[in-house]
């Protein structure tokens, strides 16, 4: 029998456009441009399936999804909007539709998220109808409707999740949206920095000690995941801890328990884990610095960040957000011209970077409207100058420190004292990563003038890139 669409949008441009595609791919379509007809012919036990937008004129698409919900359960639900944030796909998922789409879209797109609802089997229960919550993402570009989409799809379900992406991309926002818009946002969210902790001191750090395990342990420390219990635990940085944490890791995700150091009575805990990294743990696993068994562990649901140069439509919209942020100081506003001016910038920092900045504006320059030189001026200060050619090269102290700080973690946990392997790799990644990016941000990305500062072959330059994950922005050169 051939499916019936229930369309409802206030355009009407779009009502012919989706009435046609539908039509010829087979379907029976009805059209409408109000929330109360499409609400009618529901009640009366039309249709296969429906397509909603947000705003209409007599009611909001999402408001009506808990009230079909609740008379036809098993109608598939497909909600359209030109209002592309991440809280409509949230309350989207949440409220039970079967999928978001943000406008525009591909009508093959559409066509094919069609025939995947009709194919789906019902949905069960009555979901959940979302709070309206402080938005945690900001951002309308394709990209960033992407990782609203994903969010959306798996925050209803205790799946591990693996976020990645360049520093300052936001990936602790987005675990923390996993949390607050899920099921147990009511429990505690704990994060923990895997590279801010001393190698000697991990296990005891996520696991817990007893009284006496080492030296100066006076009491019994409760560990992160005992504190996360019922919650979430955001693994930052996963891809700097060491392989023995990697493997009790491993073991916990496993068998849902683990006993802390010193300690012989296991200890079970309900945790869902959402881990993040801005390194290559693929090209780790090849170097022998990550177990793969736990890469495939924690990469169950793999979401991306994109940099901000991939998505520089964003910039204006995520500046006035930070420059309304400054509390207690006179309100500012960017000039288009101003706007435009700091989508012409790398963003080696990203978000973090540009949040930055927008402070510092708020709080230093006096006028109310921010124009393009200001934006200029502050650029151009964030842009270190090319080391001169005559510097003589010396050894800083900072640097003695880093080696002997990692030949102290390692032989710390490798008391038989064979080897070090693996320092040499990490030591070297800590000076020529930031070697490399700030040559690169002072040639302005030009990887030929970058290769003659350093004296190296551009194909190895190049490969140090990608190997390294150094951001680059092209054709600034």
């Amino acid at each position: 029998m051939t499916a019936t669409i229930l369309v409802a949008d206030d355009d009407r441009s779009i009502r012919t456009v989706l009435g046609q595609a539908l039509t010829r791919s087979g379907y029976q379509v009805r059209t409408t441009g109000t929330a109360s007809t499409l609400w009618r012919w529901v009640e009366d036990g039309e249709g296969d399936l429906v397509i909603t937008d947000v705003v209409m004129p007599d009611e909001s698409g999402l408001d009506l999804i808990p009230r079909i919900r609740r008379i036809r359960p098993e109608l598939r639900i497909v909600v359209m909007s030109a209002q592309s944030t991440f809280t409509t796909a949230v309350m989207a998922a949440q409220r039970g539709a079967f999928e978001y789409l943000p406008k525009p879209f591909d009508l093959n797109e559409l066509l094919a998220v069609v025939g995947r609802a009709l194919a789906a089997p019902p949905p069960a229960g009555e979901p959940e109808a979302a709070e309206e919550e402080r938005l945690p993402l900001i951002g309308r570009s394709p990209a960033m409707q992407e990782i609203y989409r994903m969010v959306a799809r798996v925050t209803t379900t205790d799946l591990t999740v693996m976020i990645t992406g360049e520093s300052g991309t936001g990936k602790e926002l987005v675990a923390r949206a996993l949390h607050d818009y899920g099921p147990r946002r009511g429990a505690p969210f704990v994060a923990v920095n895997m590279a801010a902790i001393p190698r000697e001191l991990i296990e005891s750090e996520l696991f817990g000690h007893e009284r006496g395990a080492f030296t100066g342990a006076l009491n019994r420390n409760q560990g992160r995941f005992e504190q996360a219990n019922g919650g979430t635990l955001f693994l930052d940085e996963i891809g700097d801890m060491p392989p023995e944490a990697q493997t009790r890791l491993l073991r916990v995700l496993q068998e849902g328990e683990f006993t802390t150091v010193g300690g012989r009575t296991p200890v079970r805990v309900n945790v869902r884990i959402v881990a993040a990294t801005h390194r290559d743990l693929r090209a780790l696993i090849r170097q022998g610095l990550f177990r793969e068994d736990l890469f495939y562990r924690l990469n169950v649901v793999p979401i991306r960040l994109p940099p901000l140069r991939d998505r520089l439509e964003d910039i204006p919209l995520l500046a006035r957000h930070f420059l309304a942020q400054a509390k207690g100081l006179p309100a500012k506003t960017l000039t288009p011209e101003a706007a435009e001016r700091l989508k012409q910038h790398p963003w080696p920092g990203n978000v973090r970077e540009l949040e930055n900045l927008m402070r510092r504006l708020a709080a230093l320059y006096p006028q109310e409207t921010i124009g393009a030189e200001v934006i200029a001026a502050e650029l151009a200060e964030a842009i270190p100058p090319a080391a001169p050619a005559t510097a003589t090269p010396t050894e800083p102290e900072s640097m003695a420190q880093s080696v002997e700080r990692h030949l102290r973690a390692y032989f710390a946990s490798h008391k038989d004292g064979l080897p070090a392997a693996g320092v040499y790799d990490r030591v070297l990644a800590e000076v020529e990563r930031p070697l490399i990016r700030l040559t690169l941000a002072a040639t302005r990305g030009n990887q030929i003038k970058a290769a003659a500062v350093l004296g190296l072959n551009r194909n190895t330059l190049r490969k140090k890139i990608r190997e390294l994950e150094i951001p680059v922005v092209r054709g600034l050169g």
